[in-house]
């Protein structure tokens, strides 16, 4: 398998990669009826767009005032049939003329108000379609970052931001564009077909025998539209998660000289969602093109069947002409509904999608009585015969029976093979999971018990993997705490002597870093992480690797930072090169999930242990 592959398909932990649109597939995550969100994806209805209902009612001013407009438009539409009839029928002779400038002259003043009635209706409706769309991107987004680290450990970013972007723009259109046509097209429809009634019930009656030609392809062509729609949407999701991986993984696909077949695949996928998007519109169009021949075809018999009438006396060729004018209104509003019909369908698969997120629960929540964390906050951490192993890989307990007790103030190193489960602590310490079995509190309150937000805001942490965000060194920092002072800032990133590269920077603190930090090196965003737990001045302190990536004077440098920060807080360090915690207070040695040692570092070394082992090799070098 070529390193590409690797990251394309085995990515995040050895995680199969999913297939785009099966996010309602992800195991254990529960919807707001407790079930597990499966949504065949090829149900052909347009509920999911009654979803949209409660936003649009947060604006139904707006709303009402463009209904007004479109009936109003909708409404000077249909006058124009019955002036034609008059001048037909009355208009053509000495005294007609009189008649026929007074007609005209109503006439413009018919065509400004339905101008100004589609103007205002088009703006309306647009703005609220945006106002919408806006609305849901901000929830779903809001909804994601709330979802517990279990969903993300099957999720593709890639795949969500589609969803984010393109379907809410799928959306956009529906809501704005495609409803307000379609609202339109239903009042002239409406209108036209009463008006046909009024105006000849005997050809109306072959009008209606036409309906259900015109009805039944509408229903059954804009099932397989939206189904194909749904297909098109998540084909193109697909495409999206993987240039966005591939994109965040370019240098190591330079590396491996791996460009062209990052290409090849790419183009691999977007030829697929081509294809599928070729098979919607290649669907939207045969539905048009049936449904205008039907139409239209219905309109010229209707035609032959009134000029019959006309010359034998049945009607006055103006009640024709008025006749077939309301005919063309109502046939022209099928013909536009079915093209809007496609539009919307394919509006409901995108909306489907996104509202298929914000079913998602998340597994970590707040109890419905959170239990108060004392105040003030002291530090003192306990973990009592913990089991947990992780949703992907239920099967296998990264931490098997742990139990560890670390008082207010005390500094513990946790050492340990990779994979012993050190970091699995902190995830569920910060209860980004729930242990399987056993405790584990935070000054006495059991974080189950407690709201996870309240836990969080008690604790620093500086990860293996350091993040930074496409935004200033200043406001990489202050992510620690929002509402810090610059002054406070300056000062964090001095204690974690990070003041020296960022004063070297162009714009010195505003000096925007990049996305993930690419402008900085790895002992740079190290610091920046640290300056950020520092101003964060949290009573537990978690450092994990937390001085891996910096070279020999940097480490000394942030370790005597670290030092003084760690005297007045609880601190719990995770590390490899055991140089680092020789001045801990106490020293626990994991190995594949369980505690299999602990002491202080002199009386470990001269045990024979697992840890004196793990120090003979970095210290002595064999």
């Amino acid at each position: 398998m070529s390193a590409l592959e690797q990251i394309d398909g085995g990515g995040r932990g050895g995680k199969p990669a999913r297939t785009a649109g099966s996010l309602q597939r992800i195991p254990g995550e529960a919807t707001a009826e407790g079930d597990v969100a499966v949504t065949p994806a090829g149900r052909a209805k347009l509920r999911p767009l009654m979803a949209l209902l409660p936003y649009v009612a947060r604006y139904r001013g707006r709303a009402l005032a463009a209904l007004v407009a479109l009936i109003v438009a909708a409404l000077t539409t249909l006058i124009v049939p019955i002036a034609v009839r008059r001048m037909i029928d009355f208009g053509f002779t000495a005294d007609g003329i009189a008649m026929i400038n007074n007609y005209f002259a109503v006439m413009i003043a018919v065509v400004a108000v339905l101008a100004v009635a589609s103007a205002s209706r088009y703006y309306l409706v647009m703005t609220i379609g945006e106002r919408i769309v806006a609305d849901i991107r901000r929830e779903v987004f809001a909804h994601l970052t709330a979802l517990s680290p279990s969903f993300f450990d099957s999720a593709r970013s890639g795949e969500l931001i589609s969803r984010l972007t393109a379907d809410t723009t799928q959306i956009k259109s529906a809501v704005g564009a495609s409803v307000s046509i379609a609202l339109r097209n239903l009042v002239l429809f409406f209108g036209a077909a009463t008006m046909m009634v009024v105006t000849s019930p005997r050809l109306s009656g072959f009008v209606l025998l036409m309906i259900p030609l015109v009805v039944l392809p509408l229903v059954a062509f804009g099932r397989w539209v939206r189904r194909l729609s749904r297909d098109a949407q998540d084909t193109l999701a697909d495409a999206s998660a993987y240039a966005s991986e591939l994109i965040g993984a370019n240098r190591t696909v330079q590396a491996f000289t791996n460009e062209r077949l990052a290409t090849e695949r790419f183009g691999g996928e977007v030829e697929r969602a081509y294809v599928a998007a070729r098979g919607s519109t290649k669907a939207r169009a045969v539905l048009t093109a049936i449904i205008i021949f039907i139409i239209f075809t219905s309109v010229v018999g209707i035609l032959w069947v009134g000029s019959h009438d006309v010359l034998s006396g049945q009607m006055t060729a103006g009640t024709l002409g008025q006749f077939i004018l309301y005919a063309v209104f109502a046939a022209g509003g099928l013909g536009e509904l079915s093209q809007v019909w496609g539009e919307v369908s394919a509006a409901s698969g995108a909306a489907e999608r996104l509202f298929e997120i914000l079913r998602v629960r998340p597994e970590i929540a707040a109890p419905a009585q959170p239990r108060a964390m004392p105040v003030p906050p002291r530090g003192n951490v306990a973990f009592s015969n913990v089991r947990f192993a992780y949703p992907a890989r239920p099967e296998t307990f990264v931490i098997n029976g742990v139990s560890l007790n670390v008082r207010q103030g005390e500094k513990v190193a946790i050492v340990g093979p990779s994979g012993a489960g050190k970091s699995t602590l902190f995830h569920l310490l910060l209860r980004f999971y729930d242990p399987a079995s056993g405790t584990i509190t935070f000054d006495g309150v059991p974080v189950c018990d407690a709201d996870p937000q309240e836990v969080r805001k008690r604790i620093a942490l500086v990860p293996q993997d350091s993040v930074i965000f496409a935004a200033s060194a200043r406001d990489n920092i202050r992510f620690g705490r929002p509402e810090a002072s610059d002054a406070e800032i300056e000062r964090a990133a001095q204690l974690a002597h990070a003041t020296e590269f960022i004063r070297l920077l162009p714009q010195g603190f505003d000096t925007p870093l990049g996305e993930r930090g690419v402008t900085l090196s790895g002992g740079q965003r190290q610091r920046i992480a640290i300056a950020r737990a520092i101003l964060r001045d949290a009573p537990l302190l978690l450092l994990d690797e937390a001085t891996s990536s910096l070279d020999a004077e940097s480490e000394t440098l942030v370790q005597t930072a670290l030092e003084d920060l760690m005297r007045s807080r609880t601190t719990l360090v995770i590390a490899h090169r055991l140089a680092t915690v020789l001045s801990c207070d106490r020293i626990v040695v994991m190995e594949q999930g369980r505690v299999v040692e602990e002491g202080t570092h002199a009386a470990l070394a001269a045990a024979g242990g697992l840890y004196a082992r793990l120090a003979k090799l970095q210290f002595q070098g064999v």
